[in-house]
């Protein structure tokens, strides 16, 4: 089975036709409807597509399983490659609603939804709060993603069996709910956190990390891709087994580039998880190995949202000093290693495990 075409550039044509689909939809709805259709298209733009590579991944180590001696010039069928872009349309709006959340300012290198919203609101010299319609502006554009993830996600269905259908809607079903527990989860746990025990804090973090990110971002689109091929329980399992240790591995990495990432690389400014108050395993990692004192007021800094660069710096310092940075890169190694060892001997296309194992790679070792 030779390489398919650029995933990346087959999932983003596919939503610049669906978004060429909504332009048209709604084009008597006035410039107000516009504004949110542009923004729609904005929050789809630029990214790793990197869930929608790993639904056409699962896809392919399954195809490639049933009938390996057969050659795939052509891309991905048209029900993957819609759904592989209703993933990418929902990560769009998970990552519009979490910069409302976090009160971010930007996403990508650009201004976030809701900044944007609010200058569009100032620069048309509209009546009333910017930045109250900004955000409420975000939440709705959020809402409007998610529609169209389902729209996309339908329309791809319509074009295969029932059985498989159903097996991949259910598997996104089960994504949508999960990772909106995992959202719900993060932003209890910057409160939540006193309360609990210290020696449960690093438990607690990953407990986050599975549900927003580990099984969102990696293992169920590759369920998903992998559904719409027809996987046997054990196919789906082998997956599965190498999908969530990987995600794991992916979400802890994004938690070392939410501290110490370079904001040119990251789109984000430096430290910005320390300013928001994350309580990720970095951070329960580095308490435990803090006298009580030092702890209190590592406490009181993190989730000031006024934190200057001296203060991020002495933060990323004590993660440095404290072993913990050092703890959770032995922990995605061990993650990424369980990944690996799951795909020996699994029922899957060789060829599709060589680019699985490429796109694990790229997960873990990454500095954006």
């Amino acid at each position: 089975m030779s390489s398919s075409p650029d995933p990346v550039q087959a999932v983003s044509q596919r939503l610049d036709m669906f978004l060429s689909d909504q332009r048209r939809a709604t084009a008597d709805f006035g410039d107000e409807a516009g504004l949110l259709i542009n923004a729609g298209a904005a929050a789809l733009s630029g990214g790793k597509r990197l869930r929608g590579r790993f639904c056409i991944a699962g896809w392919e180590a399954v195809t490639e399983a049933a009938a390996p001696s057969t050659s795939v010039d052509s891309e991905a069928p048209g029900e993957v490659l819609a759904a592989a872009a209703a993933l990418e349309t929902f990560h769009a709006a998970a990552l519009v609603h979490d910069d409302v959340i976090d009160n971010s300012d930007t996403r990508r290198g650009r201004p976030a939804a809701h900044r944007a919203l609010e200058a569009s609101h100032r620069n048309a010299g509209w009546q009333g709060d910017a930045a109250a319609f900004g955000r409420s502006g975000a939440i709705l554009l959020g809402d409007l993603l998610v529609a169209w993830s389902d729209d996309l996600l339908e329309e791809g269905l319509a074009l295969t069996d029932a059985d498989r259908a159903a097996a991949a809607r259910a598997e996104y079903a089960t994504m949508r709910r999960e990772v909106t527990i995992g959202q719900f989860l993060d932003i209890a746990e910057e409160s939540a956190y006193r309360s609990e025990p210290d020696e449960r804090h690093a438990e607690r973090a990953l407990r986050v990390a599975s549900l927003k990110s580990a099984r969102y971002s990696i293992q169920q689109p590759l369920a998903i891709g992998a559904a719409l091929a027809g996987a046997d329980a054990a196919q789906a399992t082998a997956l599965a087994a190498f999908g969530h240790p990987l995600g794991m591995a992916f979400q802890l990495r994004d938690d070392v580039l939410g501290v110490f990432g370079d904001e040119i690389e990251t789109g984000k400014p430096s430290g910005d998880d320390l300013r928001e108050g994350k309580r990720t395993v970095l951070i329960a990692y580095a308490r435990e190995a803090m006298p009580l004192p030092a702890r209190r007021i590592v406490d009181e800094l993190i989730g000031d949202p006024t934190l200057d660069a001296g203060q991020v710096a002495s933060l990323q310092q004590i993660i440095v000093d404290t072993g913990a940075l050092s703890r959770v890169e032995t922990l995605i190694a061990d993650y990424a290693r369980e990944a690996e060892r799951s795909l020996s001997g699994a029922r899957l296309g060789n060829h599709a495990v060589g680019r699985l194992r490429d796109l694990a790679q790229a997960s873990t070792v990454r500095t954006t």
